[in-house]
């Protein structure tokens, strides 16, 4: 543990994660975003509970506003370095029982956090998660492993390009165009070098084996059409995790906390209110 004061490794954690605290509340509710994007990404979901929460927005180092020289890639080859990272701002900001919110890969971050530390966590909520993204025998992941290496070929190699292409079939929603839009810029703005690495990790990644492991009541909003994870994949976890409600949001994309943020933010209270929270 570090010597510095906690006044200044709170400092510290701040700046690192960009960290913003609104409302308050007897609980705290934890935001994580997904690959490419930032807390700006939770702006339809967050207000909404920070009338009766603590909330806490932060960004995933090497992501948004945090600090990239913290950004250390021995540490986050796995995501267990950024599950490491949510345990301390938890750890450092949080007060009463915690909410995780994870979206996308960070659905996995929060999962991983909850099997470390579950005595500090209340309720897990999933938003469009994936253990693992490459089919394998009865295993409906969404790709091939060709597809994937594919993808992070084109990602090495014009990460620009497969900016553009991606982020709008990933956003779906081809009613909002300006989503598509906008996780284009995030993609856009994220530092390119880490954006490989971290696309590595999570893509490559498979923590199926770790799901009956996750004894946090959990939330999953699956997304009725969603190209990165795929309604089988929802119905998997649902099966493994010992106490899990699955929940099909109507919905065309891989974003529903911005595509469609009033079915989202109904099945998140339903949750809550289920649990006492």
């Amino acid at each position: 543990m570090s010597s510095a004061p906690a006044s200044e490794r709170s400092l510290d954690l701040r700046r690192r994660h960009h960290l913003n605290v609104h409302g308050e509340g007897p609980a705290t509710m934890v935001f994580a975003h997904g690959f490419g994007c930032d807390q700006h990404m939770w702006r339809l979901l967050a207000p909404h509970f920070s009338r009766r929460y603590r909330t806490l927005l932060f960004d995933l180092v090497g992501s948004g506003a945090s600090d990239l020289k913290a950004y250390d890639r021995d540490k986050y080859a796995t995501l267990q370095g950024h599950a490491a990272d949510l345990l301390e701002i938890v750890d450092g900001h949080a007060e009463g029982p915690v909410v995780l919110v994870g979206h996308s890969v960070s659905a996995m971050i929060g999962m991983l956090a909850c099997i470390a530390a579950p005595e500090r966590v209340a309720a897990l909520v999933m938003v469009g998660p994936s253990p693992c993204y490459i089919n394998d025998a009865d295993y409906v992941g969404g790709f091939s492993r060709a597809d994937i290496e594919s993808l992070l070929d084109t990602l090495e190699s014009n990460y620009l390009g497969w900016s553009s292409t991606m982020a709008p079939a990933i956003m779906g929603a081809p009613d909002q165009p300006e989503l598509g839009q906008e996780l284009t810029n995030s993609f856009c703005r994220t530092d390119p070098d880490i954006a490989k690495h971290f696309a590595r990790v999570t893509f490559l990644s498979d923590h199926r084996a770790e799901l009956p492991l996750l004894a946090t009541p959990t939330l999953i909003l699956q997304c009725s059409d969603d190209l990165i994870a795929p309604r089988p994949v929802g119905e998997y976890m649902a099966r493994r995790i010992p106490n899990c409600v699955l929940r099909i949001i109507d919905n065309v994309g891989h974003c529903p906390h911005l595509s469609a943020p009033s079915p989202s933010i109904d099945a998140m209270e339903s949750f809550l209110h289920q649990q006492g929270l």
